[in-house]
């Protein structure tokens, strides 16, 4: 590029249409890039001060040079200012104020500073080319690409993309795969990201949406979108799960992505290095769904539980290992597919468990209703679990049960409300003994309980309270599918145990802030 600046008026065009060409932008970059380092040039030639500007005509290579100068009444810049007797030598017509042209003589280019010169333009071009970069591959995001290993730095392949580069850093490679420089390798272009040092493009052979269009490239029907892959799990390198859905009833998804004889599966699994892939027929049906995903272990029972997204499964004995899978890859991979925690437990656990569960629900009945044995046993067995259920209960629901009468009926609801109203003046007491305020009692939704937890988590002022957001006050926890359990840095609101609703959190929140208008509205 040195010659560029030292070359006649053909080369300079000839350069610049060269350039242009090779980096793929546009022409009149590189020509503004010329222009750029001109001026620079020319301001180090006349005085830094100057106010230098350069044009170079793109067809014809002529340079034109002038300095730009304000007519002004008193000069105190005497680079960029000249008063009206000099500004009118140079236009006759200056008037104060006018910015005026002054034609600076030619330069002789080959006098110039060529290596400035040179820096100025590939700068310019290498910042045009790295935008050039970013635009052509911003949207193109969860796209497959093929490129070829240009070099593997600490564990991260770099990837020669054509125009670009991209790396696949080692969290996003498929374990014990071994890549060489210049091989050739297809990734998924997971993020797009502009950077000081130039778009960095991410790519990933670990996502599971690599696998998603592996899949699409080689089963027709998925690009055509007659059969569509609803969820996709992986653990790379070892073994994946997939559920898949046809919206044609004649094709059969789980077949169609097998191909005749697999040979669709195995091309996707050699790519894969030799993952296993379970191809499983997707269901709205959760229970359904995930009996589906535990294969090939056999189910025998399913609960679920919506308000805490955790699913219980219950299996035979000799099906205990299988279900759960070597190190808990399958039960892992199926609670990734279906994004619910599940717990496996076998005929006895779940048993042991129901037992556990009735003998407390029966003496918490027992006791709070000060009834006998055999009559708590008896509301448990018709599936009562709670004191709220029998107390507000119809009466004909619990007049039905064999041996009752109307009579027990309303002795039992009345019963159940006084324990109920016990409750509610101990957690009275308790939340008083916390120092929550009375004004908390007012709100919305908030049951003494609902109050002794709030307090226990310091809020004990209306104040307290409406400085929460929504999320922190009713949000449920999140569970982890990978590792079927609560997420330690997501434990869910204060209140999230009592399944409070958003809307609901919202009222209460906003009840809590009411006297902040009207204190506002009073001083107004």
């Amino acid at each position: 590029m040195a010659n560029a600046i030292s070359a006649n008026k053909a080369e300079l065009i000839a350069i610049a249409n060269s350039v242009a060409s090779e980096k793929m932008i546009d022409k009149a970059i590189v020509i503004e890039a010329m222009e750029d380092a001109i001026q620079r040039s020319a301001r180090a030639r006349y005085g830094a001060e100057n106010d230098i500007r350069a044009k170079l005509d793109p067809e014809t290579g002529d340079l034109r040079l002038w300095r730009v100068v304000e007519v002004v009444e008193t000069v105190e810049d005497y680079f960029k200012q000249v008063d009206l007797k000099a500004g009118q030598k140079l236009q006759k017509d200056a008037a104060i104020g006018d910015f005026i042209v002054d034609p600076l003589p030619a330069i002789d280019l080959g006098r110039i500073d060529a290596q400035s010169a040179k820096q100025v333009i590939f700068q310019k071009v290498r910042d045009a080319e790295r935008e050039r970069q970013y635009e052509e591959f911003k949207d193109r995001a969860s796209e497959i690409i093929t490129g070829v290993v240009k070099s593997v730095e600490f564990g991260h392949v770099v990837v020669n993309l054509g125009r670009a580069e991209g790396v696949i850093r080692r969290d996003q490679q498929i374990p014990r795969e071994v890549v060489r420089v210049g091989d050739r390798v297809r990734a998924l272009i997971l993020n797009v990201r502009r950077e000081n040092r130039g778009p960095q493009i991410f790519l990933s052979r670990a996502h599971p949406e690599f696998m998603k269009k592996l899949f699409a490239q080689e089963v027709p029907e998925i690009y055509d979108g007659i059969i569509e892959i609803k969820a996709a799990a992986r653990d790379p390198g070892s073994r994946a799960k997939i559920g898949v859905i046809s919206r044609d009833s004649s094709i059969d998804p789980v077949g169609a992505c097998v191909g005749m004889k697999g040979s669709r599966v195995q091309a996707v699994v050699q790519e894969m290095q030799g993952e296993k892939i379970d191809i499983i027929p997707w269901s709205e049906d959760t229970a359904t769904f995930v009996v589906n995903a535990l294969q090939p272990a056999t189910v025998s029972r399913v609960v679920i539980d919506e308000d805490e997204e955790r699913i219980e499964v219950v299996v035979p004995d000799d099906q205990l290992s299988l279900a759960i899978g070597r190190r808990g890859q399958n039960v892992r991979l199926a609670s990734q597919l279906t994004g619910k925690a599940i717990d496996i437990m076998t005929e006895a656990d779940a048993s042991e468990k129901r037992q556990r569960e009735f003998v407390q629900r029966s003496e918490m009945f027992q006791n709070e209703l000060d009834v006998d044995e055999t009559l708590s046993q008896l509301l448990v067995a018709e599936g009562f679990t709670e004191m709220e259920e029998v107390a507000y209960v119809s009466i004909d629901e619990l007049a039905s049960i064999e041996g009752f009468d109307d009579d027990l009926a309303e002795e039992l609801q009345s019963r159940a409300r006084e324990a109920l109203e016990r409750r509610e003046a101990a957690a009275r007491e308790e939340r008083r003994a916390l120092g929550v305020s009375d004004d908390l009692a007012t709100m919305p939704h908030l049951t003494e309980a609902m109050l002794v937890t709030l307090g226990k988590a310091g809020i004990k002022t209306l104040d307290d309270l409406a400085d929460l957001a929504t999320d922190e006050l009713v949000a449920k926890k999140r569970v982890d599918p990978r590792r079927r359990r609560d997420t330690p840095e997501d434990k869910g609101g204060i209140l999230a145990e009592y399944g409070l609703g958003e809307d609901v959190g919202n009222e209460i929140i906003m009840a809590a802030r009411a006297h902040w208008f009207a204190d506002e509205e009073s001083e107004a």
